[in-house]
């Protein structure tokens, strides 16, 4: 069966390891990049890479090809009505870290009936075409929204291109995804940068990190537009997750500062890492994308920790 094409909008980390493992999957695929460095690295590669965003539009409207837009949360606005203006039918999908502000920018520009969100949880602090890896998203959960306006066709599109990219699908509706975002993705970004900013405030500190500190910030290396503008967008659901955590931290402050036990902070943090640990993921395997209620199912079972690990079956394309 001939795979959808696909042509990635921004070859950066995420975009240029979709665009390789796209590839290496067999799939037609071709991109974009606002940077001519970008591109040149791109087609050194051996990679179909353009400066020109509306050659690429034109050549996806063509081909019907499935739009990834895998550029910074501000720039998706004006990338949004580059395709309306050049691709409206084409099948679109987004690789951002938040979904809600997407949803909406997608909404205003009149093209949400064609689109499917979508997060790959996967990356490194490292940006730019050469940071990117055909293996990236291996195993690595990736979201793909099952909002009500969600068409089963695009839906099976995104899917199976996450599938080929070798991730496994987690099925959530915008909202939850964002608020689960700011727990695992967001706040952790920003206790990061609070946690390298307070160690480079102390004289010795550098001298004696190891491993804790490594780990603890190594998100800090994300470059800070990035950072930004993913907790930014994210505000509404990220704020109350860290007044939680300050309450915490403000609480082990105040037993500390009393000389009583942190025991309740610690203890809570162990056991959840500890669940976190054995945590198992099922597979989907009985939805049928299309059918009556199937995106409630599927949203029920990603809440509950289902994956989809191969493809799950539409019903136009049954029987």
């Amino acid at each position: 069966m001939t795979k959808t094409p696909v042509c990635v909008v921004g070859l950066g980390l995420i975009g240029g390891s979709v665009m390789r493992a796209a590839k290496a999957a067999g799939r037609e695929v071709f991109g974009y990049n606002r940077s001519v460095q970008g591109v040149e690295a791109a087609r050194f590669d051996g990679f179909d890479a353009t400066a020109d965003l509306d050659e690429a539009l034109s050549r996806a409207a063509a081909s019907t090809a499935l739009i990834v837009l895998a550029v910074p949360v501000p720039a998706l606005p004006s990338m949004l009505r580059h395709v309306r203006g050049t691709a409206p039918q084409c099948p679109l999908t987004d690789v951002t870290s938040v979904k809600g502000a997407v949803l909406r920018d997608v909404a205003d520009a009149g093209l949400l009936e064609r689109y499917v969100g979508g997060h790959p949880m996967a990356g490194t602090a490292h940006s730019g075409w050469p940071a990117g890896d055909a293996g990236l998203f291996v195993d690595a959960p990736w979201v793909i929204s099952v909002d009500d306006h969600v068409d089963p066709g695009v839906w099976t599109e995104v899917m199976t291109l996450a599938l080929d990219c070798r991730a496994v699908v987690v099925p959530a509706r915008s909202d939850e995804h964002d608020t689960a975002a700011a727990t695992i993705s967001h706040l952790p970004h920003l206790l990061a940068e609070a946690l390298a900013a307070t160690a480079g405030e102390v004289p010795l500190a550098f001298a004696l990190a190891a491993g804790s500190f490594r780990d603890g910030t190594r998100v800090a290396g994300t470059a800070p537009d990035l950072v930004r503008a993913m907790c930014e967008a994210n505000s509404a659901q990220l704020v109350p997750v860290l007044d939680d955590t300050l309450r915490l931290l403000g609480d082990a402050r105040d037993k500390l500062a009393a000389g009583q036990p942190v025991s309740g902070l610690v203890e809570a943090g162990h056991a959840a890492r500890i669940r976190y640990d054995s945590f198992s993921r099922t597979q989907i395997i009985g939805t049928v994308i299309g059918a009556p209620g199937w995106r409630d199912e599927l949203a029920a079972a990603g809440r509950a920790g289902g994956v989809v690990r191969s493809a799950l079956p539409n019903l136009d394309s049954r029987g």
